[in-house]
């Protein structure tokens, strides 16, 4: 069992070929756990994205689970883009047979693969996803294909920017930084998100469980 997602299947062959994926849902053989069929999602996604060249990062909780955190997945796969390469990635998935559409926000457009609910977000954290955001991306093994990932950094203060007083889930963040903290840069989270208050409410709890050094230690 992999120690990263519950109850998930043995790696299945890889598609060295996006052509040669399914149409979503076409064979009738989506994987019966929740989170290995999200897995399956990212890896045709970003699949298709990378044969045809398009600039992205893989972000949100898959993201988390290619970096090495303990995550349970069960919502959907999320990918980063420029607003500027929106109309071809809709074309290229388009073209794949994969249903697209654009949902009442103006800050991604919605994809399903497989089954699955995808993101293509155009602005992350309330910013617009920028080539120096996707040029620090990590390439990252996802299962069997190899992708871009969004930084450890960016990736943490993205789920930080993410808390309000109606969300602010600190022990599902918490289980995403024990295992990325080495390779978070923290100057940089505090300088972006430690300002408002429950990121640095969240920070201070980082603190007070040693998981990072106290701000006057990291100066």
């Amino acid at each position: 069992m992999d120690r990263r997602v519950e109850h998930l299947d043995p790696p299945r062959p890889a598609r060295s070929d996006p052509a040669d994926w399914p149409l979503d849902g076409a064979d009738g053989s989506l994987p019966p756990d929740r989170a290995q069929a999200i897995l399956e999602a990212a890896k045709r996604i970003g699949s298709l994205l990378k044969a045809k060249d398009h600039p992205f990062a893989l972000a949100g909780g898959v993201a988390a689970y290619a970096h090495g955190a303990a995550v349970r997945l069960q919502h959907d796969a999320d990918f980063c883009i420029r607003r500027e390469d929106a109309d071809a990635v809709t074309h290229t998935l388009r073209e794949a047979g994969l249903q697209v559409f654009l949902p009442p926000e103006d800050w991604l457009v919605k994809a399903r693969c497989l089954g699955q609910d995808v993101d293509l977000i155009l602005e992350l954290a309330k910013r617009p996803v920028t080539s120096e955001l996707l040029d620090r991306a990590e390439v990252l093994p996802v299962d069997s294909v190899h992708m871009p990932v969004l930084s450890a950094t960016d990736l943490v203060s993205s789920l930080l920017a993410a808390f309000s007083e109606h969300h602010c889930d600190f022990g599902a963040v918490l289980s995403v930084v024990r295992p990325l903290r080495e390779k978070v840069d923290w100057r940089r989270v505090r300088a972006e998100r430690g300002g408002a208050p429950m990121p640095a409410a969240f920070l201070f709890l980082l603190e007070r469980l040693q998981v990072i050094e106290p701000e006057e230690a990291d100066r």
